[in-house]
């Protein structure tokens, strides 16, 4: 386990944030504006299943509010961000693909049990974009999409202010939105879906589109010393298109114009204003020249398909929270549930 902290001294409530991985548990302690307080890491050891893993969530819990000299009593609530499937009105996780081991288990209520604090539930690419919307690149909107580019495509809906989990909990599942429905359109490498966005701009889409046309003779300094084109991933596409390889651009290019498409389609029919797109696949963000490049192909096919209502008002622009989103916004589905 690893720790960070900004300790302090307070009376106010505290509100503990979790946000669940399939190798990782990341939880932090965030004050009543959404400051965090201390943060610590802990392995999912996913094999042992969720019990084993919420009494550790405890002890940890307790150990990083001991060691940051925060009282345990000014604890209010605990967010807890689990990725899907799940029934969030009754509490339980389902089928999550990345947690074999945790089916059909009452996560929210076993936790609240364990901690003795109620327990905000939710799905982790909504509480990433909660965290978003409350203190990071969305907290001066009324409404709000985030998309979470890593080995899949994540969302998470925001409108005046309340997160959309739908009548079966799967709103706000943006990486299966459809952006091609050609009879050879591209499956997704996880659940076989056909011509989805996640089969088009997430990072599995892109090493897998990369590998394809390095098996077909395309020419990229990517060739350079490698023995096996699979070894290769998306930051190293990165690197290559900051030197200007041009397949590299190519690739990075095709990826921002689907996440183009999918936006407009999300942004005619939400009309949010503000589209965030965070996770680990960015290309560098706005440090970097690829990842400039890959926001500005998806900026132009927004601006080339969106009705000019929303055109020229709909910011689109990297997440601000990095990592660290999770486990604030799940903190903050926690506060908003005692307000």
């Amino acid at each position: 386990m690893t720790e960070t902290s900004n300790s302090r001294e307070s009376g106010s409530s505290l509100f503990l944030g979790v946000d669940v991985g399939g190798t990782g548990i990341k939880m932090g302690v965030v004050d009543d504006a959404g400051q965090p307080l201390a943060m610590s890491r802990l392995d999912t050891l996913e094999d042992r299943g969720p019990e084993d893993a919420l009494q550790r969530v405890y002890a940890a819990a307790q150990q990083l509010f001991e060691k940051n000299q925060l009282p345990w009593e000014c604890l209010a609530a605990i967010g807890l961000g689990v990725p899907g499937t799940m029934d969030i009105p009754r509490g339980l996780i389902l089928a999550p693909p990345n947690l074999p081991h945790w089916r059909n288990f009452p996560i929210r209520d076993r936790l609240a049990e364990i901690a003795g604090r109620p327990v905000a539930f939710a799905n982790d690419a909504n509480a990433a974009a909660y965290g978003e919307f409350w203190i990071g690149r969305g907290e001066t909107c009324d409404s709000m999409i985030m998309l979470t580019l890593g080995t899949g495509v994540g969302g998470g809906v925001i409108v005046n202010g309340k997160c959309i989990d739908g009548s079966n909990s799967f709103g706000s599942e943006c990486g299966h939105l459809l952006v091609d429905s050609r009879e050879d359109a591209r499956l997704c490498v996880w659940d076989g879906g056909q011509g989805q966005l996640e089969a088009y701009a997430s990072a599995s889409a892109v090493a897998r589109r990369m590998h394809e046309l390095l098996k077909a003779g395309e020419p990229s300094s990517l060739r350079e010393g490698v023995a096996d084109f699979e070894s290769l991933t998306p930051l190293d596409l990165a690197v290559a298109a900051d030197d200007g390889d041009e397949l590299s651009l190519r690739i990075i290019a095709e990826a921002g114009r689907y996440l183009g498409i999918g936006i407009v389609t999300l942004v005619h029919v939400i009309d949010p204003g503000m589209v965030v797109l965070g996770g680990a696949m960015n290309f560098g963000g706005d440090e970097a020249p690829a990842g400039r490049y890959f926001l500005q192909a998806i900026k132009d096919e927004f601006r080339r398909r969106a009705f000019d209502v929303v055109r020229d008002t709909t910011e689109i622009a990297y997440a601000s929270l990095g990592s660290d989103a999770g486990y604030i916004g799940a903190a903050g589905y926690a506060r908003m549930s005692c307000s």
